[in-house]
């Protein structure tokens, strides 16, 4: 029970339920009851109320719209309109609830970021291994790092070949092949050979602790948006106070005066944001988009430019077959695929799966085991089928082999490489056959979502950590112009904070951890909810639960539309409230049908942000 009322959500619901039957009970006067029923809804919901414009005025001298609140409920008492104020603290203890149930509190995911880190390495002295915490590896330490091991700091391969999963740094889909005198990155994960590095980057200035610093300083760095209601509430209160006392003055009437109070307390002005912010998100829930963020949308409205990271974002973050090309007249693009298949289908690279999930789906079979297989790190597979030799790989391997390769197969694999592709050349007994080429495939609806983008006189840019090339292919596909390639987490984030100190606010659309901070320093951060990591995922204010990016332009429009409605709730909240004044200082309205008619434009407010529910730009 006491842990009950220490939350303060659970506290703030079991008070507003407790306080409406007893308003109606003390405004019907059912009952007959010694004490007014309306004062349990004065403690419960209006003391937090006045506690908290008092603390604001002694320790900040923080003028908000509590304030005036305070002063409408505490005059109501003192006249003895016990209902009005009641009324008033409910009213206004339910719209601090809906906005805090809107602004959620951001969760940075940096703690499943640091567990990233590996917590121990392999150091190699005097040939001997020895595994010590990674945070005591000194720089000009050899490592060794065996095959599915974290790479626990930046540094350079001595010896060894292999391919490195880097995704968590760079966001490319595919495994980066590796051989002495390349660079890896701390976090990154070697995935089949073992290789020993030399140690550069060490401890606080490794590349994932550099990223946890991005996002951390990212998260500091975004600007809470203040409520309207708040940022209003100075002149309000000045507005209400002079308007009270020259009208008691003049009449003589106290009753006019708090009449005034109770009639420009600003509970539909509270309302307004909230209720709006609320049914947009009801109607964005709709179509698979989360709001973690209750400014998200009153953000997305002043976003000018739209990021978007490449993989798993415009494409789908795997690879596939899109090209066979043969070069022996024995063997047609399906005689070859199949034998890649074979070769493949041990292999637990990326690649290979996805030659032999490719063969599967056309063909529909299942193909028999190589009689042998053998793994060659960083370079390719070799395995004999059919009583034939096969090598599926790189030039590396076709060097290593002294396998000759055609001009014209070197021009076909120069052209998929021009439209980012990843190739892997085919041998059959010691000859080249032929290759395969594979890429990570653009989401068919990307096109048509980057147009509706623009139709909304918004921008796009493309930020991705994949080669100029395979970039710049997939933007010209997708229709983006701006391109920015070979993007580390921090060049994405450095990008996107020099647009938005020109004025130009930037929303990130990304997947990966890499793009925690670009996603947390963004004016607006829409993460994919289903591929995406549960860094990306935190660090986001939106996240597309379907990673269905085709609904970012209703997204857009109905972040427009909602400001739009909020604005159309504030100015009839306020045209109301004068309105209301100028019968309260005429004597014509009293403190309790003041508190009716102010009731009515709360009312009005919420039907009025409830018809974004159900909104949808008709094309």
């Amino acid at each position: 029970m006491i842990s009950f009322f220490k939350d303060e959500e659970k506290r703030t619901i079991l008070f507003l339920v407790i306080s409406l039957p007893l308003l109606i009970v003390s405004f019907f006067n059912i009952g007959n009851l010694p004490v007014n029923a309306a004062w349990v809804a004065i403690l419960l919901c209006g003391i937090p109320i006045i506690k908290g414009a008092v603390v604001g005025l002694v320790t900040e001298f923080d003028i908000k719209a509590d304030v005036l609140v305070s002063i409408a409920l505490i005059a109501s008492v003192v006249i003895g309109e016990i209902f009005a104020a009641g009324e008033v603290a409910f009213i206004m203890a339910l719209g601090a609830y809906l906005e805090e149930r809107t602004v959620a509190k951001a969760r940075a995911g940096i703690e499943k970021l640091v567990h990233l880190t590996p917590a121990t390495a392999r150091v190699v002295r005097d040939d001997e291994e020895t595994i010590i915490p990674a945070e005591q590896v000194k720089q000009g330490d050899i490592l060794r790092v065996l095959a599915g091991e974290t790479i626990a700091v930046d540094g350079t391969i001595l010896k060894g070949q292999t391919s490195i999963n880097q995704s968590v740094m760079t966001g490319e889909s595919l495994p980066v092949d590796k051989r002495e005198g390349d660079e890896v990155f701390s976090g990154t994960v070697n995935q089949f050979g073992t290789f020993d590095m030399i140690a550069q980057k060490v401890g606080e200035d490794s590349s994932l602790q550099r990223m946890i610093r991005l996002v951390e300083s990212a998260d500091a760095g975004k600007a809470k948006i203040v409520g309207i209601a708040d940022r209003w509430a100075t002149w309000i209160v000045v507005i209400a106070l002079l308007s009270a006392a020259i009208t008691w003055l003049v009449t003589g009437e106290v009753i006019r005066a708090v009449t005034i109070l109770v009639v420009f307390c600003p509970c539909a002005l509270v309302l307004a944001t909230p209720t709006a912010i609320m049914a947009g998100i009801g109607n964005a829930t709709k179509y698979g988009i989360l709001v973690r963020e209750g400014d998200a949308l009153e953000r997305l409205a002043k976003v000018k430019r739209i990021a978007f990271d490449k993989t798993g974002t415009l494409t789908y973050g795997k690879p596939s077959v899109v090209k066979v090309y043969s070069i022996d007249p024995s063997l047609d693009e399906s005689a070859l695929l199949k034998l890649a298949a074979a070769a493949e289908l041990r292999s637990e690279h990326p690649l290979g799966k996805a030659i032999a999930a490719d063969y599967r789906k056309k063909n529909g079979t299942l193909l028999k085991q190589p009689e042998s297989f053998e793994l060659l790190a960083g370079r390719g597979v070799s395995a004999r089928y059919d009583d034939q030799e096969i090598l599926a790989g790189n030039e590396v391997l076709f060097a290593e082999r002294e396998i000759m390769l055609a001009s014209d197969l070197i021009s076909q694999a120069e052209s998929a490489k021009a439209d980012g592709c990843t190739v892997i050349y085919l041998a059959r007994n010691q000859k080249a056959a032929g290759l395969i080429a594979l890429s990570d495939t653009l989401r068919p609806d990307a096109g048509k979502t980057i147009q509706a983008i623009h139709g909304t006189g918004t921008q796009t840019l493309l930020l991705t950590g994949d080669a100029q090339q395979a970039a710049s292919h997939i933007a010209q596909i997708a229709g983006i112009d701006d391109v920015q390639a070979n993007c580390l987490p921090e060049h994405k984030l450095g990008s996107i904070r020099a647009f938005q100190e020109n004025g130009e606010p930037v929303c990130m659309v990304g997947d990966g951890i890499n793009d925690a901070p670009a996603l947390k320093i963004a004016h607006v951060g829409i993460a994919m909810g289903g591929i995406g990591s549960d860094i990306a995922i935190d660090a986001a204010d939106i996240v597309l639960v379907g990673d269905d990016i085709k609904e970012i332009p209703h997204l857009i429009q109905l972040a427009k539309k909602t400001m739009r409605t909020i604005n159309i709730n504030l100015a009839a909240s306020m045209a109301l409230n004068f309105i209301a004044i100028g019968l309260a200082i005429s004597g014509i309205l009293n403190p309790v049908l003041g508190a009716l008619v102010h009731n009515v434009g709360s009312v009005a407010v919420i039907i009025n942000s409830s018809l974004l529910l159900k909104w949808r730009k008709v094309k």
